[in-house]
């Protein structure tokens, strides 16, 4: 069985979103989808990406899931407001 989180940054760029996905992949039973900018009005301001869907294995262990919470609080340091 997984969990499945939906995770958002408002307005990151894509390559930091592309980062945050790998650095996530490469914890043990983790899986990340990015979900593209579904707006049809372009806006610079705007990410190209919504959000990201995070999937942990339960098989993964408790491990796992401290390791994404880390890593995204990490980034949410760096680049929210």
């Amino acid at each position: 069985m997984k969990t499945k989180e939906k995770v958002e940054f408002t307005g990151l760029p894509l390559a930091v979103y592309r980062e945050v996905a790998a650095h996530l992949r490469q914890v043990e039973g983790v899986e990340v989808e990015l979900i593209p900018q579904s707006s049809p009005q372009f806006d610079y301001n705007q990410s190209q990406i919504a959000g990201m869907w995070i999937s942990v294995s339960s098989e993964s262990g408790s491990m796992s899931q401290q390791r994404v919470e880390q890593i995204l609080a990490y980034y949410r340091s760096r680049y929210t407001v």
